[in-house]
């Protein structure tokens, strides 16, 4: 006698699991994948920021190799390079040395908030200030690099 089984109840109900197995794991790989997506354009922001960093240092940097190679007496820094915004008139190494920065670094504006700035004090220290804005800063973020150096005579 052959006896006759019938299909269990257990297999019926796992009718559509794998279905539901292939969802989920198509989920996890699109949060992944927006993660990775997301550090991405994270490290493309960091890196533009840190080479405009470094752009600034290098353009403060020039600044004062300028001041050491020319005449470094305190009034003639004061006279060639200083400039504190509102700056209405600036002697011709600031002025020079202005064109490169607008040049090099997005969003440097002649208006005072954006202005680099150069202040030379009587005992010949100098302070070298520059702010730039990125292209995707909103209009009230600005970055800043600031440098103190002193000019001996």
């Amino acid at each position: 006698m052959k006896t006759h089984r019938s299909r269990p109840a257990r297999r019926a109900s796992q009718a559509g699991f794998m279905l539901i197995e292939a969802l989920i794991a198509i989920l996890i790989f699109s949060i992944g994948i927006l993660g990775i997506v997301g550090l991405q354009a994270t490290a493309v922001q960091q890196s533009s920021d840190a080479r405009y960093r470094a752009q600034a240092a290098e353009l403060a940097q020039q600044l004062l190799g300028q001041m050491w190679t020319s005449n470094r007496t305190a009034t003639s820094l004061q006279t060639n390079y200083n400039c504190t915004p509102p700056c209405s008139s600036a002697g011709a190494g600031y002025t020079s040395w202005y064109g490169q920065v607008t040049a090099a670094l997005p969003g440097v504006a002649s208006d005072s908030s954006l202005m680099p700035y150069v202040s030379v004090d009587s005992s010949g220290v100098v302070n070298v200030t520059i702010y730039w804005r990125q292209p995707s800063d909103d209009s009230a973020s600005k970055h800043q690099y600031q440098i103190q150096s002193q000019i001996g005579q």
